[in-house]
């Protein structure tokens, strides 16, 4: 087995503001429960500029095919029920994936997202890539970048929302057994002070554990944004 805690970087210094949420709400769910043998054809793809947010899951493959997923992306960080470290955590994006395949013919997946800087994310993006004949895989993505107290009038209302807050978080979480390549990148640049990279790719028989975090506090405090 290998275990990879990969790219856990956050700034701490006073770091790009939380995105200011729309006042209309838009939200986007996607829920799949599939099992069966034949062609496999995903294609999710999710741009929203509000929120900074570039997102692509695309699968083909033609074998026994098992998967249980959920996408959701909001432009209002608290209608999302993202659950992290067993706590309601307000996100834009969470997505949750249980799946199994098995065939001749590879499964090929990409997986990407995408913090955009110039639309006011913190330009973080990690990335999967895959061809596999044998493969059981859990993940989980998660994804903010907007105030979720924007439009609260409370105080203490606004203060707890901001507290539970991640924002600004770019991760994958996964856990994965596979036969073929499975292969992931990171990168989070920043003009004149920052630039990280990261590639790793492994082909054969294998049994992976990985973590892949982007975060960076819009604050200056780190207890405001508590992130194990």
């Amino acid at each position: 087995m290998i275990l990879i805690a990969a790219v856990l970087a956050c700034s701490l210094a006073t770091g790009t503001p939380a995105i200011s949420e729309p006042e209309q709400e838009e939200e986007f769910c996607n829920k799949l429960k599939v099992s069966g043998t034949g062609i496999v054809d995903i294609g999710i793809s999710v741009v929203d500029r509000r929120i900074g947010l570039e997102y692509y899951n695309l699968m083909y493959g033609n074998g026994y095919f098992e998967m249980d997923s959920m996408n959701d992306v909001s432009t209002h960080a608290a209608s999302i029920d993202g659950m992290v470290n067993g706590s309601s955590t307000p996100l834009n994006l969470y997505e949750t994936t249980r799946m199994a395949y098995s065939g001749t013919t590879p499964l090929v997946g990409a997986k990407y997202l995408h913090s955009d800087a110039f639309w006011g994310g913190i330009g973080a993006e990690v990335q999967e890539t895959f061809a596999v004949t044998e493969m059981e895989k859990t993940q989980t993505a998660y994804f903010a970048s907007t105030d979720p107290a924007t439009h609260i009038t409370d105080p203490i209302e606004a203060a707890k929302l901001r507290e539970a807050s991640p924002v600004h978080l770019t991760a994958m979480d996964t856990k994965t057994s596979f036969n073929g390549t499975w292969q992931t990148d990171a990168s989070w640049h920043k003009i004149f002070y920052k630039d990280i990279q990261v590639h790793q790719s492994f082909t054969g028989e294998f049994d992976v554990e990985k973590l892949l975090k982007f975060h960076e506090d819009p604050g200056t405090d780190a207890l405001l944004n508590p992130w194990p």
